[in-house]
């Protein structure tokens, strides 16, 4: 592939190794659990990336390979101990799974799969900011955003968003790296990473009151240096279109406008789709298309283009494919010519409009702008 037409492709990250990531099963006999697939597990993720190599789409992407993490680079935003545990556990195949924090459980090996997921988030923000490609989808697994700095959480191990923004102000050098998290779940592990760092803005669109509990309100909003650099957006349960394209329209591209990052990084989650079993919101795959067009448009006016998605939840496995597809669509400008066959029925649904109540939360994370900017003059002004 020429220079020029690389510089132009979105790079698509992917690896045989993600979909072997094993959580387990939930079961408990004393509560009467049948033996029952995990949430996360490697379908929702394998539908996607077989949707994207059926529709021909894959071939006109350009595919990274990952590697590994080092420990090094895992230790810029994990405890060492913590990654040395994970290590040891990942070693120890006396049991069929290990526990590393709520709801974070991994098979024997798992700690090879996590550091490929968390070291492919680094191979995406490189290719980016080598000109390689354009920008870059990494559909990695298992997911990173609730991992905390010493305990695994929700479902992930390694925070991969985090390690890709360290990476990128460590090693790289840029100045601002801007994270925005459309995952249903607040990213609690990705804002504590930061949330006294002013050299990330992150910004995190949610369900209220789902998981974690008692997280992602709006008033955590940056602690020290860094107040003002975090920006929630606790949407209410029923959330559709309107609540989103508001939040996005008034909250989310005002803040990216005023914080001018050098990259903008996206913990990209599905779980806010209507067919999602872990939330209570009503997103069709347009609206994902739309998020995340919107956001590669704020790229290109703001840092040369430079953007990173990395895939987080979203546990539909008929409807995650095609949400993703949408969002990946968006990002290369390339269409695959796949229909979703629900759009309709998801888009006539009453309540997609704004409703008062959601209209409340996101005037309320508005009003917080003027933290930003009074931050972002305090960093340095516009660059």
């Amino acid at each position: 592939m020429a220079a020029s037409q690389a510089a132009s492709t979105t790079g698509y990250l992917y690896h045989e190794a993600y979909f072997w990531h094993n959580a387990g099963h939930i079961q408990n006999f004393g509560q009467r659990i049948e033996a029952w697939r995990h949430w996360e597990n490697p379908e929702t993720k394998r539908r996607f990336h077989n949707l994207v190599s059926i529709s021909g789409l894959i071939d006109k992407l350009q595919h990274l390979k990952p590697r590994p993490a080092t420990d090094a680079e895992l230790a810029r935003i994990h405890d060492p101990d913590y990654i040395a545990k994970v290590k040891q556990m990942s070693a120890d195949d006396s049991k069929g799974h290990h526990t590393v924090g709520d709801v974070a459980t991994f098979a024997p090996g798992g700690y090879d799969i996590a550091a490929l997921a968390a070291g492919g988030a680094i191979v995406a923000v490189d290719a980016v900011l080598d000109g390689g490609v354009r920008n870059a989808y990494a559909l990695v697994r298992p997911p990173g955003h609730h991992a905390e700095r010493s305990e695994g959480m929700g479902f992930c191990v390694f925070n991969n968003v985090a390690v890709a923004a360290a990476h990128a102000l460590g090693p790289r050098g840029l100045g601002r790296v801007a994270i925005v998290d459309f995952d249903v779940h607040h990213g609690n592990g990705t804002q504590h990473a930061f949330e006294s760092d002013p050299r990330v803005l992150f910004i995190s669109v949610h369900q209220d009151s789902n998981y974690p509990l008692r997280s992602g309100y709006v008033h955590e909003n940056g602690t020290g240096p860094g107040e003002g650099t975090t920006l929630n957006v606790p949407l209410p349960p029923g959330s559709g279109s309107g609540a989103y394209r508001a939040t996005f329209e008034r909250v989310v591209i005002p803040a990216l406008e005023a914080y001018k990052p050098d990259m903008i990084l996206v913990s990209a989650g599905y779980d806010a789709s209507y067919m999602d079993m872990l939330a209570a919101m009503i997103l069709s795959s347009a609206d994902f298309g739309w998020m995340m067009g919107q956001l590669v448009a704020a790229a290109e006016r703001l840092c040369g283009g430079r953007l990173v998605a990395l895939h987080e939840g979203g546990y539909s496995e008929l409807y995650v494919p095609f949400c993703a597809m949408s969002a990946l669509e968006s990002m290369s400008g390339q269409s695959s010519g796949v229909k979703d066959p629900w759009l309709h029925e998801v888009q006539s649904w009453g309540y997609q409009e704004l409703q008062a109540h959601q209209e409340a939360v996101v005037a309320k994370a508005e009003a917080l702008l003027p933290r930003l900017g009074a931050a972002v003059a305090a960093l340095g002004g516009a660059q």
